[in-house]
């Protein structure tokens, strides 16, 4: 069991990895950093992004550049024991979880990678990833098919439906990477890329991709949102004609996912999906 931090250690360690990536290359500390670093990560004592107390998120620049480091100064080496052979970054391996760690991992190809984490109560379905820097919050499901991005961030009890991909974002530095909050219901095949935020109990229906430009069309509040979804709300996959004499003569439309109502605190996930989708 990996020991937690002082305080203290916390902050050495962050001022460490607040030098550029360049310089890590050359101190002799680095790898053993690196570890104490990464072990943070697993046991979620450190986050590669954090809520302030207005509830805005913030990447953790010295955490991101801490992973940057560990891929910079890894060599390339054989992974023995997995199907069909690995070759891998030496310093951001797979893990090797066990029962004390608290969480079901089904066997089927599932990989999560060194400084990923992963909290007690967590499902995950083969075959998916977790890559560096994620973090997974309690009770959470993880699908079959499922990508947990680096840096990626998701909460409790949320459900990742089979195929949906959250980005990851290692640079630029302070870019915010994919987070999704507490109770959020996110449907299959949905993709969340370039720092998208999706708050707690909103409810992505199958299909709907979103990025830091995508316009969701908010139909309840008759607004458009970019970058962020409200909390509880309900998101599906739309259609707006497209502009132009070609577009209109061929009646072409182009995406356009909206916001079709908010859940109320007695609606749960499952129930919303099925009203808006019947």
């Amino acid at each position: 069991m990996t020991t937690a931090l002082t305080a203290t250690a916390t902050t050495e360690l962050a001022t460490f990895f607040s030098a550029p990536v360049a310089d890590l290359r050359e101190h002799p500390q680095t790898p053993e950093r690196i570890d104490e670093l990464l072990d943070a990560l697993e046991v979620g004592q450190i986050r590669a992004a954090e809520q302030d107390a207005r509830g805005d998120w913030h990447a953790n620049t010295w955490v991101k550049t801490g992973i940057l480091a560990a891929f910079a100064l890894s060599q390339t080496i054989d992974l023995p024991g997995w199907p069909g052979g690995a070759v891998d970054k030496s310093l951001v391996p797979p893990r090797q979880l066990t029962a004390a760690d608290g969480v079901r991992v089904v066997p089927g190809g599932t990989s999560v990678r060194r400084g990923a984490h992963l909290a007690p109560g967590v499902v995950v379905m083969p075959p998916s990833y977790a890559n560096t820097g994620s973090f997974v919050g309690a009770g959470s499901m993880v699908d079959s098919h499922v990508l947990v991005g680096s840096c990626a961030q998701v909460g409790q009890r949320v459900h990742l439906s089979a195929a949906v991909q959250l980005g990851g974002v290692l640079e630029p530095i302070g870019a915010r990477p994919v987070i999704v909050e507490d109770d959020a219901f996110i449907g299959a095949q949905c993709g969340l890329y370039e720092g998208v935020l999706v708050r707690h109990r909103a409810v992505l229906a199958p299909g709907v991709v979103l990025t830091s430009r995508t316009t969701i069309h908010d139909l309840v509040n008759g607004r458009d949102l970019r970058g962020e979804v409200p909390a509880g709300a309900v998101v599906v996959p739309g259609s707006r004609p497209a502009r132009g004499e070609y577009a209109e003569r061929l009646g072409l439309s182009v995406y356009a996912p909206v916001i079709v109502k908010f859940r109320d605190d007695s609606t749960d996930a499952s129930t919303v999906l099925e009203e808006v989708l019947r």
